[in-house]
């Protein structure tokens, strides 16, 4: 797949691929945090600069609930940040896509902002078959409609709050994850892959069981993080 052959082209090709499906799943899953914010009392403005700043679910529904409960700033930016850690990982694995001429720090960073689940999930897929030069105009795109989904749907969530069933409100909070599973699973092609993936299925419902909820998700990303790890070295070493 080729981006396109110019900077812009590259931008545009992005955009157009993101709306081909991972921006409106990432944008439904954002019809929930309308309703949350609307209820501690924000503007409709606030909710979508939420979307706009914070970019992920996970950390909007923190940031809202943790201002229900009348908790201060610090332990609500606290427990935003921490909620974010998770992108880490993410963000360094596509860096080196997004190095090249021209990358410079500021450039980067803001890349960085614009890593999100699907984001990653897309660009991982995508980005390896766009030519070096335009991976990262191609990148933004990717990442420009992602985020104008996400606040177009807040406002619609927060337009629509009270006349949406919450049974449906919560449910679309979980179509990041499941857009996101089944990227994974269409994406797999290696041993290594595989093991993540059926990591990530079984060792929460066994380890769930034993330890709860906290010590089951740290154990299952430490064991199957390490040994699809270890099983793609072991492929690297062997001869040709």
């Amino acid at each position: 797949m080729e981006a396109g052959s110019s900077p812009a082209r590259a931008f545009w090709q992005g955009v157009a691929d993101a709306l081909k499906l991972p921006a409106w799943m990432l944008g439904l899953s954002m019809v929930g945090v309308g309703p949350l914010a609307r209820d501690v009392g924000f503007s409709i403005g606030g909710a979508v600069l939420s979307s706009l700043l914070i970019f992920a679910v996970p950390a909007q529904v923190v940031f809202f609930g943790m201002i229900a409960a009348g908790s201060s700033l610090v332990s609500i930016a606290l427990a935003v940040t921490l909620s974010a850690v998770r992108l880490m990982p993410m963000t360094a694995s596509l860096m080196p896509f997004l190095r090249g001429p021209g990358a410079t720090r500021p450039k980067l960073l803001l890349a960085s902002h614009f890593v999100a689940v699907t984001v990653w999930v897309e660009s991982m897929r995508r980005l390896p078959h766009v030519e070096p030069a335009l991976r990262r105009p191609y990148f933004f795109g990717v990442g420009a409609a992602c985020m104008a989904s996400a606040s177009l749907f807040t406002a619609l969530g927060y337009l629509l709050a009270g006349s949406v069933h919450p049974a449906i409100g919560a449910g679309l909070l979980f179509m990041t994850p499941t857009f996101f599973t089944l990227s994974l699973v269409a994406g797999a092609r290696l041993p290594a892959d595989w093991i993540a993936v059926g990591a990530g299925f079984l060792l929460p419902v066994i380890f769930g069981a034993w330890l709860g909820p906290a010590a089951a998700l740290f154990l299952t990303g430490l064991l199957g993080g390490t040994a699809a790890f270890l099983v793609e070295m072991r492929r690297k070493a062997k001869p040709a």
